[in-house]
């Protein structure tokens, strides 16, 4: 089985937040959808995707992660 970086999409209240993306991108998220969707024999949509990735990529920015610590100590962060 191919291992991909999203392996389960959680199911949060979500909040709404609209999104224009290019054809380019929406093709490949569409086919990535595709691809989790026969690994994990669960249909899954191209927009359920977007959260966890966008989640799993600022997770795995050390300098974000070093930013956010600091305006955190400065008080700034809600």
């Amino acid at each position: 089985m191919t291992k991909l970086r999203l392996t389960e999409i959680p199911n949060p209240k979500p909040i709404k937040l609209t999104v224009e993306l290019s054809p380019e991108v929406f093709r490949d998220l569409s086919d990535y959808a595709e691809i989790l969707s026969r690994a994990s024999d669960n249909k899954h949509e191209p927009i359920q995707l977007v959260s966890p990735m966008l989640e799993k990529f600022m997770h795995g920015d050390r300098a974000f992660r070093r930013l956010r610590k600091s305006l955190k100590n400065n008080g700034k962060s809600t």
